[in-house]
């Protein structure tokens, strides 16, 4: 299938032109111009939505699963088309972006299943005590509804599984909720073809229009206003502490504040605790290096801090690491600017004082090489930044001084979306002292493996306390995803054709 983008939003079923529009940034290809969204189209977007809303917010749970699976199966006969120009847009292997569209219609499949199983909806009734004394009690029956319109912001990392279609938008659209989404502009043509197989669902399963929309943007005025709208009830977002803590702070300073979904980032720091380094530094290592450089190291889940204890096995593990990394050549980022900014990053931690440099990192361009820093354990604990997030294939390994201070600096850590034991039998008794600890600061956590997979299953926590994410109760991925769009209303004492069809 040859596929060719307009440039244009999608609108409450209409492709839109814009006033102004931008060049996008291939890694491979001429660039395209798309539209520069505006306040003026956010507007109309987000009250086609509210207009929906009457009508999809209290529309069947068949028919809610039905648009799902109509939107898997037409990104599926598109798949050669996204594939390409998603790979073309993001540099990102085809082989990646198949396994990611799969993962997409996965989502999408999954929420059509939960919702037809209605566990979600978390009915309750208490049947009437008229007899009660000294009062009588009235019959009360609860249930989870849709909380109205959402917006949704296009991942960096993510084209297809953390974008358009991607978990917000299908946990959302599963809730009840009508989506607008802001595009992201390092793959805006991934976006349209992902948009225009939603408004095929859209026309298949006769939803109303505006249950969905795509507003294309390089700049903030679209996301602010998106955030800032009055008719938008909350709002999912991946991507950088700085632009998500702006976006946050527009969300809770508005006359209604709204839940804003964010997820700002996280180092997903690994203890290797000494058992494990005695018997498996080298081993350990190696599989570290390959979590870190996965995907170019552009996972949310990048393990970028390692904790270890001083000693010979921390030099096998630096020397191992060192290696791995070493050997790994360059790759092409997301974009030039996610490129520059590891540079940045880079550069900044190689100028530390009291932090080595392993294996400096090179930048040029949009390639990148893994680089690698190490420290001790009281430069850590004295100096914040060096564990705040350089996004991209940089590892910290910082070794402590002993097993009392690896407490400390769990302690020490802010919150993360992972952390990770790297354990045998005979540090049973440590790990049982520290989780207590990490417990409390982060969503997930692993034993004995690299949290570079999320697994998208009911069980699954991908959030974490702030700033991994801005809702620490909250997970992005899995089917407990859809509880951020939903609020509990009781009814008390309503005649049962007033009901709503779930409580029925």
């Amino acid at each position: 299938m040859t596929w060719t983008p307009t440039g244009r939003h999608l609108i409450a079923g209409e492709w839109v032109e814009g006033a102004t529009t931008f060049a996008s940034d291939p890694a491979r290809g001429a660039p395209a111009r798309y539209a520069v969204g505006t306040a003026a189209e956010v507007d109309r977007a987000v009250k086609a939505a509210e207009e929906a809303f009457w009508s999809y917010g209290y529309s069947s749970r068949e028919n809610r699963a039905a648009f799902l699976e109509a939107i898997a199966d037409a990104m599926e006969a598109r798949a050669a088309a996204i594939t390409a120009i998603g790979s073309a847009e993001t540099g990102l292997p085809e082989a990646r972006l198949d396994g990611e569209r799969g993962r997409t219609t996965g989502q999408l499949r999954l929420f059509a299943s939960h919702i037809r199983d209605g566990a979600y909806l978390d009915r309750r009734h208490d049947a009437a005590l008229p007899d009660r004394k000294p009062a009588p009690r009235p019959d009360l029956k609860l249930v989870q509804r849709p909380i109205g319109p959402v917006g949704v912001f296009g991942a960096s990392n993510f084209p297809l599984a953390f974008s358009t279609a991607g978990g917000d938008t299908a946990s959302a659209l599963a809730a009840g909720c009508p989506v607008v989404v802001k595009g992201h502009s390092g793959h805006p043509g991934t976006g349209e073809i992902v948009a225009e197989a939603i408004l095929e669902a859209i026309e298949k399963t006769g939803q109303h229009p505006g249950v969905f929309s795509l507003v294309q943007s390089n700049s903030r005025e679209a996301g602010q206003s998106l955030v800032a709208h009055p008719l938008i009830k909350a709002v999912g977002f991946t991507g950088s502490l700085g632009g998500g803590r702006a976006l946050f702070d527009i969300a809770c300073s508005r006359p209604e504040p709204i839940p804003f979904f964010g997820e700002l980032g996280s180092v997903n720091p690994v203890f290797v605790l000494p058992e494990a380094a005695q018997a498996r530094a080298a081993e350990i290592a190696k599989a570290w290096a390959a979590s870190l450089t996965l995907g170019v190291g552009q996972f949310c889940t990048n393990p970028g801090v390692l904790v270890i204890a001083d000693g010979a096995p921390a030099e096998r593990f630096e020397e191992e690491a060192s290696a791995a990394l070493g050997a790994t050549g360059p790759a092409t980022m997301l974009t030039t600017g996610i490129a520059e900014a590891f540079g940045r990053g880079a550069a900044k931690m190689a100028a530390g004082n009291a932090v080595r440099t392993v294996t400096r990192g090179v930048c040029e361009l949009r390639s990148v090489a893994p680089a690698l820093f190490a420290t001790d354990g009281d430069t850590f604990l004295a100096n914040p930044d060096l564990g705040e997030e350089v996004f991209g294939p940089l590892g910290m390994i910082v070794r402590a001084r002993d097993a009392v201070q690896m407490l400390e600096i769990a302690k020490g850590l802010h919150g993360q979306l992972t952390v990770t034991l790297q354990m045998d039998e005979g540090d049973t008794d440590l790990a049982r002292r520290m989780m207590p600890v990490l417990e409390r600061k982060a969503g997930r956590l692993l034993a004995n493996g690299f949290p570079t997979g999320v697994e998208v299953v009911d069980s699954m926590m991908h959030g974490g306390p702030y700033p991994a994410s801005t809702f620490a109760s909250a997970t992005s991925v899995g089917t407990l995803a859809i509880r951020r769009f939903l609020r509990p209303v009781s009814f008390q004492n309503m005649p049962e054709a007033l009901l709503p069809e779930d409580l029925r």
